[in-house]
């Protein structure tokens, strides 16, 4: 017997979450987070259950609604899958135009896992799992609208995890962008977001962000009493503004002073895609610096038990707090964050910014193409972000 009206229909509010409205025959409405109502009907075909997406209340109406279901189970009846039926599966991919967020950011994951190490792959499933899923995960991925999103990110975000939030936002982009690759949504609705996210106050990887500070920040560097190798990989963090497990095994074999390059292997980035890091004046001389004092062993940046063990995974990070930073205020991963903030700030292009600081490994054609085409813009960011360091320097003398 049929349970909903249109009147009923109008009464619905959003709730904060994903709710199901039950009409008759498998037909339902679904309420999303943000508060967006589409048709649904689920149905099953050669003992497999499915669902198909009539649409969004009240462009299509109730009673819309149940003919397209009428005409759907007609279908079903003659033996013939109403979803191919009706041309919602494409020759070629049987996910497209009807999968749901989930589907393809599924098929995303397995289709990366050959390319991710174990653990960076973990880290997105259980993000997606924990934060995205409960929330669009069953919604038609051609469906997803931007306050979708955003609504999920509000809940990250009143948790006070603002990078959490950041990093939920870029995998939803990159699995919407597969999507478009695949023909199952036209567009990325996380594109119109991302100056809609709360500014991270305080976090996993806190950095200084404020030119003032970070001119103080490389006086204290230099006047760092410790292991002038310590010292050392310091400046280099922010000269370079590379992972912090990237600076501590940095290899003499990976440097070319010839080219003024530094090529991280594949096997040692996030994302298994070599990355090549333009040297500035001011990063050569740190490395010729180093050379009478490691250049006989394998790391640029040896720890105290010997030339071919690397810095241990803390030792930056205590250094500054030695310098007198809390884990509140500056991490040895937020010279990342340093140098993006601030040279977003200044003008640079934020393709070029995104691309020396690897973020476009997780597509391995992508990646190769933005080396190749940004290379020499990298070089002159790399070289301007340096003399940049030096100016603030001399201005908080």
């Amino acid at each position: 017997m049929p349970q909903l009206t249109e009147a009923r229909l109008r009464a619905i509010k959003k709730s904060g979450r994903i709710e199901r409205f039950h009409d008759s025959g498998g037909l339902y409405l679904e309420l999303s987070a943000a508060g967006g109502k589409h048709w649904r009907w689920k149905y099953s075909f050669k003992g497999k259950e499915k669902r198909l997406s009539f649409g969004a209340w009240p462009d299509v109406s109730l009673k819309d609604a149940r003919e397209k279901r009428d005409a759907c189970r007609k279908t079903l009846k003659e033996g013939t899958d109403p979803g191919k039926e009706k041309g919602l599966a494409k020759p070629g991919h049987q996910h497209a135009g009807i999968a749901t967020f989930q589907v393809v950011a599924d098929e995303w994951v397995r289709n990366q896992k050959n390319v991710w190490v174990e653990t960076h792959a973990e880290t997105v499933e259980s993000r997606l799992a924990s934060n995205v899923y409960p929330y669009i995960g069953e919604i038609p991925i051609a469906e997803v609208t931007p306050q979708d999103v955003l609504a999920l990110l509000r809940k990250i975000e009143e948790r006070g995890a603002y990078e959490v939030a950041k990093r939920v936002l870029g995998i939803c982009s990159l699995v919407f962008r597969y999507g478009v690759a695949i023909g199952a949504v036209g567009s990325d609705p996380c594109r119109d977001l991302r100056g809609a996210l709360v500014p991270r106050q305080k976090g996993q990887f806190a950095a200084l962000t404020k030119p003032k500070d970070v001119g103080v920040l490389m006086l204290a560097i230099d006047e760092y009493k410790g292991s002038g190798v310590v010292r050392a990989a310091l400046k280099f963090s922010a000269l370079t503004f590379c992972r912090p497990g990237e600076i501590r095994k940095a290899e003499w074999t990976e440097i070319d002073l010839e080219q003024k390059e530094w090529t991280i292997p594949a096997e040692k980035m996030k994302v298994r895609v070599e990355h090549r890091v333009p040297l500035s004046r001011q990063a050569i001389e740190i490395i010729e610096s180093l050379r009478p004092l490691t250049g006989h062993g394998r790391y640029l940046f040896p720890g105290p038990r010997g030339v071919d063990k690397p810095l241990s995974e803390n030792a930056i990070n205590v250094s500054i707090r030695i310098m007198g930073y809390s884990k509140d205020q500056m991490t040895a991963h937020g010279f990342r964050s340093m140098a993006s903030t601030l040279l977003n700030e200044a003008g640079h292009d934020p393709d070029v910014i995104e691309a020396q600081l690897a973020h476009t490994g997780a597509d391995k054609i992508r990646a190769i193409y933005n080396r190749a085409q940004y290379m020499d813009r990298r070089r002159v960011l790399m070289q301007a972000w340096a003399d940049y360091l030096d100016e603030l320097r001399s201005s908080a003398l």
